[in-house]
Formats: C-alpha cells, structure tokens, sequence
C-alpha cells in the first residue's frame, strides 16, 4: 500500500509563528503518552491509550519517516519546547484504497488555543507543495465536532461516511485547489 511519497524523502521540521512540528522520538513517550492516554482526548477512540501502546504509535511513526517519509510529527510549543500533541500524516486503507490521512492530537489542556488548527494547516502545506500529494483526507467522527471544525478550516469537505471498526466516521477529503486559510 503505497500511497505517499518515495523513501528517502526528508521529513522536514515545520515552523508556525507560534509551533515547531518535528519527528517524533522515543524521548517524546512522556508528553505524548500524556496526550493518548488522556480518556476525554481519546474518547473518540476505541479507548484511551496505555503507555505500551502510545511506545507503539512512536515507532510506528519513526518506521514511516523511513519507509513513506512522512509520518505525525510532535507539535511543539516554540516559546517553551513543549511536546502538546503530534500531527501528520499516514497511509490508511479506506474501503480497500489506500489515503493519505492527516490527522492531529493536542493536550487537553491546550484546546480552543488553534494549535491543531495551525498544526493541520503547515502539514497539509507541506504535503500539497513537497510530496505533491494530489489528495488528502481525514476520518472523523460526526459527534467529534471540534475536529470536523479543524477540517473545514483547512479546506475539507465531508465526501462521504464510513465504517470503520464498527464506528461511523465522516471521509472528509480536499485537493491542493481546495485549501484556505484560517
């Protein structure tokens, strides 16, 4: 399933005004865990995730930068250094396709800032004008309305809804033409 960009390619660091986005690293297990392993964060989810499985979702990560170049990076705070959450993208089967889906986790207690909303905005840049992905998406659940909002913002459009794990998820897609600032 190879839907992305060749390997090799470089996962760059992107910067906001207020974000530094970066690979992740082993090193990040504390923050991130704090992040995944959060019960409201993660109530969208199957469930929230252990300590074992936010180390999994790490390496998993760090194998994608090899393999398809791309792969979340850890959102932080510019002013602190602070690890808040990660954001980018994978390569998820969708009914037997396989999409590039950009997706984003941000602390608790550092929603209604915008960090995810200006985390979705760089990585899908990035996508759009490096890689030059044609098409992005995001697998949303309906009652996940702060995240559907985060999607809009950045130019998604819900195409269509899907099962996915026994759970109904809005596909929202877009192309490098539908995108907008916040």
């Amino acid at each position: 399933m190879d839907a992305g960009p060749d390997r090799g390619m470089a996962v760059p660091t992107l910067e906001t005004s207020r974000l530094r986005l970066r690979p992740l690293r082993r090193t990040d297990l504390d923050a991130l865990a704090a992040v995944l392993g959060d019960p409201v964060g993660m109530s969208f989810y199957p469930h929230p995730f252990s300590r074992d499985e936010s180390l999994d979702w790490i390496e998993r990560d760090i194998a994608r930068y090899e393999r398809h170049g791309f792969g979340h990076l850890g959102i932080e705070l510019r002013s602190t250094g602070e690890l808040v959450g990660d954001c980018g993208p994978t390569i998820l089967d969708v009914e037997g396709v396989a999409e590039v889906e950009l997706g984003w986790h941000v602390r608790r207690d550092q929603w209604g800032r915008g960090y995810a909303t200006e985390a979705a905005l760089a990585t899908r840049d990035w996508m759009f004008d490096g890689p030059g992905l044609e098409r992005l998406i995001s697998l949303i659940r309906p009652e996940n309305v702060p995240s559907c909002r985060v999607a809009e913002k950045i130019g998604m459009s819900v195409e269509r809804e899907v099962d996915r794990r026994g759970m109904r998820h809005y596909v929202y897609a877009m192309g490098p033409d539908d995108r907008r600032a916040v």
